[in-house]
């Protein structure tokens, strides 16, 4: 099976089929922006232990992917994000799909790596696996998926690309410094701040 392969607004049968028999994946998206419910999504990338890496075009107006949101809601899948909240709400927000379970490197890492402040994607795999991440691709436009760059490509593979092991290697740190119950507890949380978040609920919890 090809390594990396691209569908469109779906996972195609064989992909799904394929992945439905991971014990954990890793998934990222791309957005025409940050802000939640104006700016669509438009590409989703999926990891398997593997190394088998999908990239989804999501068109305009869509609101389906049957296939990706059984993967999303799969209980004996863990789906591993960097920075889950951003991505768990476009899935929710655009397919009413509730992601379960989670498991966020941004969280793991600030929970793990309280020796630095930088828990960024290119930060962590930089230091937990010895590879400089191209972001150049970053700030780009993902809205016309019929003009997808390589380079843009190339960036939306590496976003999911190190995440597996980077879980494992958090998992370590977090046991060993015995806060790993701690971040699985935050993870339960997030459901709850998603649901905020769409309702564009603001500092609930400062006092004020």
């Amino acid at each position: 099976m090809n390594k990396f392969h691209v569908c469109d607004r779906d996972l195609d049968t064989a992909s799904f089929e394929h992945y439905q028999q991971a014990e954990a994946l890793a998934l990222d998206t791309e957005t025409m922006g940050l802000v939640l419910g104006r700016d669509r999504l438009c590409l989703v990338q999926l990891c398997d232990p593997d190394g088998y890496i999908t990239a989804i075009r999501i068109a305009p107006g869509q609101t389906a992917a049957p296939n990706l949101s059984r993967l999303l809601e799969n209980p004996q899948i863990t789906k591993i994000f960097h920075y889950a909240r951003f991505d768990v709400a476009q899935f929710q927000h655009t397919f009413n799909t509730v992601t379960q379970p989670i498991f966020c490197t941004k969280i793991a890492s600030k929970i793990a790596r309280t020796y630095t402040g930088s828990h960024g994607l290119k930060s962590l795999v930089q230091e937990l696996e010895g590879i400089e991440l191209d972001k150049s691709s970053q700030s780009s436009d993902w809205g016309n998926p019929h003009t997808l760059s390589p380079d843009q490509l190339q960036y939306a593979a590496n976003d999911v690309r190190y995440l597996i092991p980077l879980r494992q290697k958090l998992i370590t740190m977090l046991e060993r410094e015995n806060r790993w119950v701690l971040a699985q507890r935050c993870f339960d949380c997030l459901p709850v701040i998603i649901d905020l978040d769409i309702l564009q609920f603001k500092d609930i919890f400062d006092h004020k």
